[in-house]
């Protein structure tokens, strides 16, 4: 049996305001922020594309959708990655 996982939280402070140049709702803003990071360490090849996901708190299928948004492959230029996701799928 897998040991627990242990969850941090990162807390970011921001005004009132940036909400409402932004036109969004505390809630609206911070999910954008989770798939921010996760796309971008994405992006850097620092994670993969399941736990980005997981970062971004999607399914993985819709994270993929999202990555169009930002005009980001969900291939890496590493090929082992794809082994390396298909691996960690099947454990």
């Amino acid at each position: 049996m897998a040991a627990a996982m242990n969850r941090r939280s990162l807390t970011i402070p921001y005004a009132d305001d940036l909400l409402v140049s932004l036109k969004e709702t505390p809630e609206e803003f911070e999910a954008e922020a989770r798939i921010l990071l996760a796309v971008k360490l994405l992006e850097m090849g620092r994670i993969s594309t399941g736990r980005a996901a997981e970062l971004a708190g999607l399914p993985r299928t819709e994270f993929l959708h999202a990555l169009h948004r930002f005009k980001v492959s969900p291939f890496s230029d590493d090929p082992n990655e794809l082994d390396r996701d298909v691996a960690n799928a099947l454990s």
